[in-house]
């Protein structure tokens, strides 16, 4: 299977405890179409950790962009706001910051002019499919094979048919 190289989503919207989850369920979809199910979880639940922490440091009037990007091998997802405020990874390991990089390879922080931008990375490689390999049949044992759904069925054997015997 191959696969356009660069796949891209961009969503601006205005954070809200509302919008979180609704961004969650669409980049859930834009995962699923572009074959990346095993990631849905983790990079959910990431978007909704950076969300979290603009809706609860930077406040409801923010609007922020969210961008997913999927080069074939690594998808990035940026969260940008327009907060001055940089966020910090707690030494205690409790902050949102911390459960985003235990579901990502890399994340990170940039300023920007209008704020700052937060995103992670994650390895995804080329979804691919396998055709299925038919093996040889085990020695002694018989395969089953359904008859055609327009075969008529075998008429009932009784105790005197000779081929019973």
């Amino acid at each position: 299977m191959t696969v356009p190289l660069d796949r891209h989503y961009l969503v601006e919207l205005q954070v809200s405890a509302e919008r979180v989850s609704q961004l969650r369920r669409i980049i859930a979809a834009h995962l699923r179409h572009w074959s990346l199910d095993l990631h849905i979880r983790p990079v959910c639940r990431g978007v909704e950790e950076l969300l979290t922490n603009v809706h609860r440091h930077v406040g409801d009037d923010n609007n922020c962009v969210v961008e997913l990007r999927w080069s074939g091998r690594h998808l990035t997802v940026s969260v940008a706001d327009n907060g001055s405020e940089m966020p910090r990874l707690l030494s205690n390991g409790g902050g949102g910051l911390s459960r985003v990089m235990a579901l990502s390879d890399s994340w990170g922080t940039c300023r920007t002019a209008e704020g700052k931008v937060v995103w992670f990375t994650r390895y995804a490689k080329e979804p691919y499919s396998v055709d299925p390999v038919r093996l040889p049949p085990l020695p002694g044992v018989r395969e089953f094979r359904r008859p055609p759904v327009e075969a008529a069925a075998p008429e009932p054997t009784t105790a005197s048919d000779p081929a019973l015997v």
